[in-house]
Parts: structure tokens; sequence; C-alpha cells
């Protein structure tokens, strides 16, 4: 192993540690998940219930001292999980580290900015972390072969996105044109490339509709573009999807059976995905 791959010794507690917070084989570590999950609900519904006018004013002091309780609780967690993984840089900016501190920010900004801390439901995607203790690893790899499809079609939405935003400001404009003398509601181009947004998407809030009959002639025929707009990106993923063989059916069955999914993770990387009987991170080569 060359030093790239080499990884730090670990001390007792730290990997006892790391085997509760980050992986779900053992009773310690499935306990802690969904003790985790528990917690990370009751918080989300306590910021729900203090938005309510009426529960705020008669309950608005207990809300506010559980929403902190929650999230002491969660940046002791955080701080626990950067204390035992072998890259702690690593794991912060991975998505789970990113929404692991948004799900603490808000109420902490919430000191200095009146109101942030309603944002802290962000939290709710913690609860993605179900999948690992239902041993649901095949949907989480089947989530990432969409993302690996809409990666590699980025290129292709891109230029169907920049079609989309001519074609609102030439529609907003000539709806500005046609409708400014009805007083109907399109004061200005950038007001009438909202309604076309509006329009393209098949939303149709109607809160600004054409009154002349030129106008309404432009409309339905946005919004028969819009159906054919819609099915665009659908197709271009699709495609892309069935060509790197995402789509391509299983293999048949076999007389082997399949070993379950494991939660074992990398104390170094955190990184998922490994077999149940690997020594060795299949990603960074650190010991498991």
């Amino acid at each position: 192993m060359n030093a790239r791959t080499e990884q730090r010794p670990q001390h007792p507690w730290r990997a006892r540690l790391f085997k509760i917070i980050f992986e779900a084989d053992t009773p310690a570590g499935k306990g802690f998940d969904l003790v985790l999950i528990v917690v990370i609900l009751l918080s989300v519904v306590t910021i729900m219930l203090d938005s309510v006018a009426a529960l705020r004013l008669r309950y608005g002091g207990w809300l506010y001292a559980l929403e902190w309780l929650f999230t002491i609780l969660f940046t002791i967690e955080y701080v626990l999980r950067l204390l035992c993984v072998g890259r702690p840089v690593r794991y912060a900016v991975s998505f789970f580290g990113v929404v692991d501190l948004l799900a603490i920010l808000p109420t902490y900004v919430s000191l200095l900015v009146y109101g942030t801390r309603y944002l802290a439901v962000v939290r709710i995607l913690r609860v993605l972390r179900i999948f690992r203790i239902l041993k649901l690893g095949q949907h989480v790899q089947e989530a990432g072969e969409i993302r690996a499809a809409l990666y590699a079609s980025r290129r292709r939405i891109l230029v169907f996105v920049s079609f989309v935003l001519t074609l609102v400001v030439i529609i907003g404009a000539l709806m500005y044109w046609i409708e400014e003398v009805a007083d109907s509601g399109f004061t200005s181009i950038p007001r009438s490339m909202y309604w076309a947004i509006v329009t393209l998407t098949t939303v149709g809030y109607g809160d600004i509709s054409p009154q002349t009959p030129l106008g309404q002639f432009l409309a339905s025929l946005v919004m028969i573009l819009g159906y054919s707009i819609i099915a665009v990106p659908v197709g271009i993923v699709t495609a892309e999807w069935s060509r790197t063989g995402a789509l391509a059916p299983p293999p048949r069955r076999t007389g082997a059976r399949r070993p379950p999914p494991s939660t074992r993770t990398c104390p170094d990387c955190t990184a998922e995905g490994h077999d149940p009987d690997a020594r060795y991170g299949k990603f960074c080569g650190a010991k498991l």
C-alpha cells in the first residue's frame, strides 16, 4: 500500500464510535440510526408546529426550547462524526456532511437573522439514512444510476434550456406588444416572460391572461407547445440511461444467492458499498 492509501491508526474509542454512528450492521449502530431518525422527525414536527401562529402564541416558549435542544444534540452528533472519521474534511463536503451542517446552521443564524430557523426543515433529508437501516442499498445504487444519467445528459439539457429561455424571451416580447394596449396585465416584457414560463410549463396560475383575439391565439400555440417541451428532457435522460445499460433487463437468477447489502463504511473516506467480506476500502484502499 502506498503513502496515499495509508490510514492513520484509530484509537479504540474512535473505532467503536465509528461503527455506532456510520454503520447499521450492529445492534448499537442500528439503534443509533433509529433513534436519530425519530429525533429528526420530532425536530421537523417542532419547526412545523412553531410556524402555526395559534400554537406559537400558546406554546412558543416550549417549542423554541425544544428546537434549541434538538440543535444542540445535532451539533454534538456532527462533531462526533468529524472526530471519528479519518478524513473529516472529505466527510464535511460530502452530501450527508453538507446536509448535517445545514441541519444545525439555520438555528444559529436565527440569532442574527430572524426567521431563518424555519429553514432547518432541511434536516428532513437526513431521514434518507433509513435506506441503510432497511438494507435498501440496491435502491441507493439505482439512484446513483439516475444521477449518472443526468450528469451525462447535462450538455444536451443545457442546450435545451437555452433554447427554452430564448423562446420565453421571444414569446414574452410578442405578448407584451400584442396586449399592451388591452391593459390586461402585460405591463412589461419581464412580466410577459413570467406568463410565458407559467404557460409553457402548463402551470397556468391565471393571474395574467390575454384579452385580445391575437393574444389568445398566441397563448393557444404556447399551451400546445408546452406539452411537447415537457417531454424533451425526459426523453434525453431516458435515452442516456438506456445507452449506459441502466435499463437493461436484470440477469437471470442462478442457484447462488446474492449476499445481502452491507452498510460497512470506510473509516477513512466514509464510502459505503463494500462487500461483507472486504478487508480494504474499494475507493481509497484503507483498511476496514
